[in-house]
């Protein structure tokens, strides 16, 4: 049988680049990449070089990555290549000229300096094709405002699979605001950045599926562009960053009438300090049910009181001062669920509204109220 059986016809790519053009971009997509999966192909990149560039493609079928890097391209071309495996040697190879050719029976022979490396690649033609960005359609989206809805909201996306329309967070574009609302059903993040101009009409909702929102963040805190372009066509959200695209398949499905349950009639309130709030929280909580993270919070006469007891470990209190002058009142709640919030505020005052024991309470940071964004945190209470 001849040595060239199984290349694809005229199949050639000879290229070299630096390597720190190209670990940068090997970096970006490592969170792209299937580790396990029954489809070998998508354990690769493809690598097309064209022009004075290689592209570099990687996908898991839901979410993929589209970058590219500065090249000198001897031959134009196309191959694939072990992603992870490509990704460690190159961390490993000294700075410098990398030159990457494409063999016989997919073979791709990788050099630098006096290092000599062939992989094996598979098949250029069984890589999935990606949907093309639809440009014409495209939404500029302010990457500062994008990243901060994100932090603010991918704590409280489900976890759990068969819950399929939680499994994202609801983007909602209209003229003159963004918003992001994420909720797994026993408490809702809910932002809004109330100063962006938009170029569309009505309102414009789509669900993007955690795993996107998660390479998003990462792509948009590793870069310092201004503007993130956004498109969708039937099945797939498109977000460009820079010279990197990221596409995603689309959550469907109905997503929870979250104004619903945005509480209406909290009357009561106390405005404590994130920092003072959560560390009492953190302390009190190492004596809460491992299960179920219970913990009590009782707002009395200038007094709030975080508390838990557990029959095994023992039981802890602690106070905080605070500005109150109501009816005593007691309130559970899950501790983790009010740590994440109080972590992604950071600092500051929080306000902590509520009703009664049945009713879910809400926090907000206590912001200015010129401040851009509106931002609040329904939790549901627990029975104690």
């Amino acid at each position: 049988m001849p040595s060239s059986a199984g290349t694809e016809a005229g199949a050639t790519m000879e290229i070299s680049v630096s390597k720190s053009d190209l670990l940068k971009e090997l970096t970006a997509t490592q969170g792209v990449v299937e580790r396990k999966t029954t489809i070998p192909i998508l354990s690769n990149f493809l690598f097309e070089a064209g022009g004075d560039k290689l592209s570099i493609t990687a996908t898991d079928l839901d979410l993929s990555l589209r970058t590219s890097c500065p090249a000198k391209v001897k031959k134009e071309g196309s191959c694939t290549i072990p992603a992870r495996k490509l990704y460690d040697y190159v961390k490993l190879l000294a700075d410098g000229e990398i030159s990457i050719k494409l063999l016989e029976n997919h073979w791709v022979q990788i050099r630098s300096g006096r290092s000599n490396t062939k992989m094996v690649g598979m098949a250029r033609a069984n890589f999935p094709a990606l949907p093309l960005f639809p440009a014409e359609s495209a939404l500029q989206l302010p990457a500062q405002v994008l990243r901060q809805l994100i932090a603010r909201t991918i704590f409280s996306i489900s976890n759990e699979e068969s819950r399929y329309t939680l499994n994202g967070a609801l983007l909602v574009l209209k003229p003159e605001s963004i918003t992001m609302v994420a909720t797994d059903g026993h408490r809702l993040a809910h932002i809004e950045h109330g100063t962006t101009k938009l170029p569309v009409s009505g309102e414009l909702k789509v669900l993007v599926p955690k795993k996107a929102m998660a390479e998003l963040s990462t792509l948009l805190n590793s870069s310092d562009v201004q503007t993130v372009e956004f498109a969708k066509d039937e099945s797939t959200l498109f977000f460009r960053i820079g010279g990197r695209l990221l596409t995603s398949r689309q959550l469907t499905g109905q997503f929870p009438n979250y104004e619903a349950v945005l509480p209406r009639e909290n009357n009561k309130s106390v405005t404590v300090h994130c920092d003072e709030l959560s560390a009492a929280i953190q302390r009190v909580a190492q004596f809460a049910d491992e299960r179920s993270n219970a913990i009590r919070m009782r707002v009395e006469k200038n007094e709030l009181k975080v508390s838990s007891s557990n029959t095994e470990t023992g039981e802890s209190e602690d106070s905080i001062e605070v500005a109150f002058t109501g009816d005593p009142m007691v309130i559970g709640f899950n501790s983790q669920y009010l740590l994440e919030f109080l972590k992604v505020v950071g600092a500051g005052d929080v306000r902590f509204e509520f009703k009664d024991a049945q009713t879910a309470g809400q926090l907000r940071p206590d912001e200015a109220a010129d401040s851009e964004y509106r931002y609040r945190y329904i939790v549901m209470p627990m029975r104690i």
